[in-house]
């Protein structure tokens, strides 16, 4: 049997199952009958998180008319979520979770002492809030996140989500970054922070260490660390940006926050 004889509701019942958002825009390619069938609810239904309502209030989910038009409310854009300390979209070609936590969210070794950082707005930022590092030699930050809340089978990656300017006091010794669940193993690794430091500027202990790369939004990222969500566990995962060694007081970081979301997709 040719798929054009095909009745439009079993087409779309087996793209449903067989079929990620990507293939949907290139099945439709192929046929009349493929682009009408991928129109359809119950296609777009499976790729809508069964537990949305329990993180995002019914307040700020998409008005939509469709299924597909929902799926793409929640995935061209950011939406900002538990009181503004959070942001949840979903990844557009496979419909994977992705959440990032604002720096009020995080655990800021300092935050609160205004000498050390402040608390400002940017335009540029999703969130209301980043914080401006002023001066701090302790430069120690933190974060967790509930796997649960991630979606299942999926190699993640947390990612530090910053800017840099007129920085100062992060060519004397290298970052470390860590990212580990809760009672588990955790992996470290140290990190050239500021990628406008020159090779020689720099000692023999940042060769070949990472450096940050600028997204689509205009802020920087580096890769923290990874971890593999199976969904059977309900483990916080735990990630920390430290440079405690050099003594040396650190000035011009612009902390967004640290955003999880699929390996190697953006």
């Amino acid at each position: 049997m040719k798929e054009q004889e095909l009745p439009e509701g079993c087409i779309a019942e087996i793209l449903s199952y067989a079929a990620t958002p990507a293939d949907l825009l290139n099945l439709s390619l192929v046929s009349k009958a493929f682009a009408s069938a991928s129109e359809y609810d119950t296609v777009w239904g499976r790729f809508i998180p069964s537990d949305l309502s329990s993180f995002l209030p019914s307040s700020s989910i998409p008005s939509s008319t469709s299924k597909k038009a929902l799926y793409y409310a929640l995935s061209d854009n950011p939406t900002i979520i538990d009181q503004g300390k959070k942001s949840f979209q979903l990844e557009k070609r496979n419909g994977k979770k992705c959440f990032m936590l604002s720096a009020r969210d995080l655990n800021i070794i300092w935050g609160g002492t205004s000498q050390y950082w402040k608390w400002t707005n940017l335009p540029q930022s999703r969130f209301e809030e980043v914080a401006r590092l002023y001066a701090v030699c302790w430069l120690e930050i933190s974060g967790k996140i509930n796997i649960r809340v991630l979606s299942p089978n999926t190699l993640y990656a947390a990612f530090l989500v910053f800017k840099m300017i007129d920085a100062s006091g992060f060519h004397h010794h290298p970052v470390e970054l860590s990212v580990g669940i809760l009672g588990g193993n955790s992996s470290f690794k140290n990190v050239c922070l500021d990628p406008s430091l020159e090779d020689d500027e720099l000692d023999d202990t940042f060769l070949g260490l990472q450096r940050p790369s600028e997204r689509e939004d205009g802020w920087l990222e580096i890769e923290m660390g990874e971890f593999f969500n199976s969904g059977m566990e309900e483990d916080e995962l735990h990630m920390k940006i430290k440079e405690t060694t050099s003594n040396m007081w650190k000035h011009g970081f612009i902390l967004e926050g640290i955003e999880v979301r699929p390996k190697h997709v953006r």
